[in-house]
């Protein structure tokens, strides 16, 4: 058994630079080879490698894959510990042990039947800025948009300290005060406060300054892309989609995503990891569920049980409850391009549920969670809790510093990468293992093509009867979605009769068209005593060929979605 312990470089415990985690996934890769292979997806405009993990033996065997991302917006990093710890969890299961809380045979499927692909960070560049200066960015710290559009703030360590947090100016005009019961702590301006008023702004310059105008900060200032905006789903150009890009795709890291995708028709589960908030987002992004197709819609309340009872976070629709303004739809998100375009189950989840962990309660629709939480007593509380809970690493002290343009300003202040936009590093543990016992589930939804029953039977004349049944014993369709099944990908199941020397064939169509095939998955609204139905279509389908002669005959199924399987027959 390997000793996955002097493997780990700690990242249940903390957040891996890029040198590390690249040591992290070689490290294991040397170990098993024969299971993980590693592969660079895409070079960032560093040159750093966006690894692409495939978890499996033999992995050109096509059969139904499950993608997992994390860490496409720089500073949600606890989203590549989670990846890593599936990923080892996975390996640890290949090498026999039992996959976390998950029977035997289920532990057989994901290690035999089922491909994982594994990305744990798709912006590599804008986490290492991120965890090397511990200022917000976006996505990638790059920009290339032509023209000038005015000041912008530049995020820079203006004192050397290693760090870019905050600067508070005082102003009369500001629209913050100091709380009086917790030091450093900024509090909305109320109208009877008597003051010192000050503005906050990201510690940095301002870029293209006229010596007076002040420019608003925006947390897309000094990046010009949001990589979750630059996938070919609905995509729309700036300015009705912010941080869209020049067009879909035009990040490396994006386009070798779509590429891939394309390439892999059978990736049937797609989970991005994002921070903060503890909730699954599910489609539909552009309308209500009333319009989300019957089957998809049973899938994602099998979904929603286990994200309920394992993890504790609601899933939500993307369009009720989960846009920034109502009625109004993200654009060139990469989950809405797994769901529509590539026709897998592709949803997000918001890790760290920040607002439970403080005590608030939850709001709905689920976005009122964070646009209202504006309050002095919330404001008080978070800080509370982070004193109480996170070694007060959000809310910092101010120091004083000559800025070369604004003057007199103070640095520091908050620095919520750990304990708001992440959890403590204590509970990433959890975190991880919650994540595993979800996704490993979802993943087990799997549609399993299988060659149940092969049956030869002479007759007459050197004659053989060659009678083949093939079930789809997993939960979903070999379709997977009924939003894809008209899909030029997802193909009908054909089977295929290989004839050796010796054999010929009589009768029968030597590549017959099986049609799709249901799985036993999305019967959910008949199976309590007031009135069970099996409701779907059998899964099961019959061949019959007669050949003549003695030989080997091999019997093939397969389509883009759900691989390949065969069986070899010998006729006597």
């Amino acid at each position: 058994m390997i000793d996955f312990s002097s493997l780990d470089l700690g990242f249940r415990q903390r957040f891996l630079d890029h040198d590390e985690l690249t040591r992290q996934v070689h490290a294991w890769a040397a170990a098993m080879p024969d299971v993980l292979r590693v592969d660079s997806l895409a070079k960032s405009e560093a040159g750093r490698d966006v690894w692409l993990l495939t978890v499996g033996r033999d992995p050109e065997r096509k059969r139904p894959a499950a993608w997992l991302d994390a860490n496409i917006h720089a500073s949600e990093l606890s989203g590549s510990s989670v990846c890593l710890a599936i990923v080892e969890d996975l390996l640890k299961a290949h090498a026999g042990a039992a996959l976390v809380d998950l029977p035997e045979h289920v532990r057989r499927l994901l290690t035999e039947d089922v491909l994982f692909y594994v990305v744990p960070r798709i912006c590599p560049d804008g986490a290492e800025r991120v965890l090397s200066r511990r200022h917000f960015v976006r996505s990638n710290p790059r920009d290339h948009r032509p023209g000038n559009f005015g000041p912008y703030w530049r995020h820079e360590d203006l004192d050397g300290d290693g760090v870019s947090l905050l600067m508070r100016v005082q102003d009369p005009t500001g629209d913050f005060c100091e709380s009086r019961e917790v030091l450093g702590l900024m509090l909305p301006r109320r109208v009877e406060d008597e003051g010192p008023y000050y503005r906050l702004y990201p510690e940095g310059l301002i870029e293209r300054w006229d010596g007076f105008t002040v420019p608003k900060p925006f947390f897309m200032s000094d990046t010009e892309t949001d990589m979750n905006r630059n996938f070919p789903s609905d995509w729309r150009a700036e300015p009705e989609q912010i941080g869209a890009g020049a067009f879909p795709g035009s990040e490396p890291e994006s386009r070798a995503i779509i590429e891939f995708a394309v390439q892999h028709p059978n990736i049937f589960l797609w989970l991005c990891l994002h921070t903060f908030g503890g909730v699954y987002i599910r489609p539909l992004n552009d309308k209500p569920d009333t319009k989300l197709d019957p089957l998809d819609a049973a899938i994602f309340r099998t979904i929603e049980q286990w994200g309920d009872s394992i993890v504790g976070y609601p899933t939500v629709s993307g369009y009720s409850e989960f846009t920034y303004e109502p009625e109004k739809p993200l654009h060139g998100d990469l989950a809405n391009f797994a769901y529509i375009e590539r026709g897998a189950i592709g949803f997000v989840c918001e890790l760290w549920d920040f607002f439970k962990q403080v005590g608030f309660e939850m709001k709905r629709p689920f976005m009122k969670n964070y646009d209202e939480r504006t309050r002095r007593e919330d404001i008080i509380k978070m800080a509370e809790w982070d004193h109480d809970h996170n070694e007060g690493r959000i809310v910092g002290g101010w120091r004083a510093f000559d800025h070369p343009q604004l003057g007199p300003v103070e640095l520091g202040g908050y620095d919520p990468l750990i304990g708001i936009w992440n959890p403590p590093l204590s509970r990433l543990e959890e975190m991880c293992s919650a994540q595993s016992r979800f996704f490993l589930r979802a993943a087990a939804l799997a549609p399993q093509l299988t060659l149940s029953e092969a049956i030869v039977t002479p007759l007459a004349e050197g004659l053989h009867r060659v009678e083949v049944v093939a079930d789809n014993r997993g939960y979903l369709p070999t379709f997977i979605l009924g939003s894809a099944k008209s899909r030029s990908y997802s193909d009908p199941v054909r089977a295929r009769l290989e004839l050796g020397a010796g054999l010929e064939l009589v009768s029968g169509e030597q590549e017959p068209s099986l049609g799709h095939m249901m799985g036993w998955g999305g019967n959910d609204r008949s199976t309590t005593p007031m009135l069970a139905r099996s409701t779907v279509e059998p899964s099961r389908r019959k061949l019959v060929w007669v050949v003549r002669g003695a030989g080997e005959a091999k019997v093939t199924l397969s389509s883009a979605r759900v691989g390949a399987v065969s069986r070899t027959l010998d006729i006597a």
